[in-house]
């Protein structure tokens, strides 16, 4: 398409951002301050993450992905190995508990770094975040 704009310099594409929980202005590492919660803002930069509302978007999706997973999962595991019930379990919670904070925090990420990338706002809002 154009030219990059001068201000997007330095700033995080979203999937970087998204996969190593990057700040979206300035690259920095710091967005989150728990397993799946938002620091409120970036250390380096000082972009206030509260101003974004990414809301439960993810979980749906996460939901969706992440059962489909342990589904297959258990089915090979009792279908293939004809494991025990236990040894399902012993694979399932762990593997259904990492990709649910991975899941998480990738998609939260991602979802900020968008609606900075975009510079998104509520309906009814000035279309122009002040920076």
């Amino acid at each position: 398409m154009g030219e990059p704009s001068p201000d997007a310099a330095g700033q995080p594409g979203i999937v970087p951002a998204a996969l190593f929980a990057l700040c979206p202005r300035c690259g920095a590492k710091g967005l989150f301050a728990g397993l799946a919660q938002f620091a409120p803002r970036c250390p380096a930069c000082g972009l206030d993450y509260a101003s974004f509302n990414v809301g439960d978007g993810p979980a749906a999706f996460l939901t969706m992905i992440v059962g489909a997973i342990a589904v297959i999962v258990a089915l090979w595991l009792h279908f293939s190995l004809a494991a025990p019930i236990w040894v399902i379990f012993m694979v399932l919670v762990p593997l259904v508990g990492g990709l649910v904070v991975w899941g998480l925090r990738a998609g939260k990420a991602a979802l900020l770094a968008a609606e900075y990338q975009r510079r998104a706002s509520e309906a009814g809002a000035k279309d122009v975040r002040p920076e």
